[in-house]
């Protein structure tokens, strides 16, 4: 099943995106987003849409049926388990300059610890080691030395007394993603962060779970579908191109995650139950997936992950995906091209373009079951 990543490149995972719809804002309200449900294989008439809301039937049966966000209680049902990732953004995009004077953008990637982080740095050229970074025009940092698996990323450590989660609240701008073209205002300080986030330590946030409100998740509960959370901390790097032709080059950032006994048990039991493992978003399905055995048993415990899941990828643990539409040639595309199949996702994101669906952070949601589940 792997020798499918060998021969597939970058090419194989564009398509074209018109820019006016790539999402700016947000919805008025956090479920008046639309989702486009995706089933991979026919499905007994009345599974994917009704006389009403009819699905359309695209090649080898794919299913795909234009529904409300606000819908998507009635696509589930009792026993399942939906899992979200509780990561909290915080303010990790600075500017400054170098002690040469030149003007610098820091985007923090991690926070190692109270003196010590890693950033991305856009400058007209880069600092080097042992140089001092003035941020904000309030504090001092030494750049230390490259990071990353490439040599991408910067190591930052303070010069003046404090620490990184307190300076990057105080001084910090919310780090929208780069194709958002206005800079952080005040609704979004609200709305680019789910309601239930609470460990901080992202730079981006987990953004199939933006449209779940309170009142969803109260009305969820009501009909027996169970929650339960993990964290990932999503770092810059996730906006980053690929640089390669064949994917089987790509090296994936690593991206640190926690899953607590509690989910651990919640997923053993909805299993046992027979019930439906339901990841709210990429990075919860990547967090699940790498710690998951072969028999879909979870570990307890925190770990650093870099897994790049591509077509081919057998999935042990989630069984169903809600998730935002993404960037071409991403590797986000390929990891829901591997759950639903190339073909389904090629035709899924092309619906979606006919019929004016909104793209990336800010935008609408997708359902979509696995390929070798329905």
């Amino acid at each position: 099943m792997r020798s499918a990543m060998t021969s597939l490149s970058v090419d194989d995972f564009d398509f074209h995106l018109p820019p006016e719809l790539i999402a700016q804002h947000p919805a008025a309200e956090r479920r008046g987003s639309r989702l486009l449900h995706v089933c991979p294989r026919g499905l007994p008439a009345g599974c994917c849409g009704e006389p009403e809301n009819p699905a359309k039937i695209g090649s080898k049966g794919l299913q795909l049926v234009d529904r409300q966000f606000a819908d998507l209680p009635g696509l589930l049902r009792a026993g399942d388990l939906l899992v979200f990732n509780d990561t909290r953004v915080i303010k990790a995009r600075f500017f400054g300059c170098k002690d040469t004077g030149g003007h610098i953008e820091v985007m923090l990637e991690r926070i190692v610890d109270a003196t010590h982080a890693i950033c991305q740095i856009r400058a007209s050229k880069a600092p080097k080691a042992g140089s001092t970074l003035r941020l904000a025009d309030a504090f001092d940092v030494r750049m230390t030395g490259r990071a990353g698996t490439d040599g991408d990323f910067f190591a930052l450590e303070l010069v003046d007394a404090g620490n990184f989660w307190e300076l990057s609240e105080q001084y910090g701008k919310l780090p929208l993603p780069p194709y958002i073209e206005h800079p952080a205002e005040g609704a979004d300080e609200t709305r680019y962060q789910t309601v239930y986030a609470r460990e901080p330590g992202a730079v981006a946030a987990p953004t199939a779970g933006l449209h779940f409100d309170e009142a969803m998740l109260e009305t969820l509960r009501a009909q027996g579908i169970n929650t339960a959370f993990l964290t990932l901390h999503v770092g810059a790097g996730t906006y980053r191109p690929m640089r390669v032709e064949k994917i089987a080059d790509h090296r994936m950032h690593s991206e640190r995650f926690e899953i607590p006994q509690a989910t651990v048990e919640a997923i053993a039991a909805t299993r046992a139950a027979g019930g439906r493992i339901i990841a709210v978003g990429t990075t919860s399905l990547r967090a699940l997936e790498s710690a998951g055995n072969d028999n879909g048993a979870v570990r307890v415990g925190g770990a650093e992950t870099d897994i790049f899941i591509t077509p081919g990828y057998r999935f042990k643990v989630v069984d169903r995906l809600i998730t935002n539409f993404h960037l071409p040639k991403s590797t986000l595309l390929m990891l829901v091209s591997a759950f639903s199949g190339m073909a389904a996702i090629r035709e899924a994101y092309a619906h979606a373009v006919a019929q004016r669906y909104r793209f990336f952070s800010y935008g609408d949601a997708m359902l979509l079951e696995k390929a070798d589940a329905v």
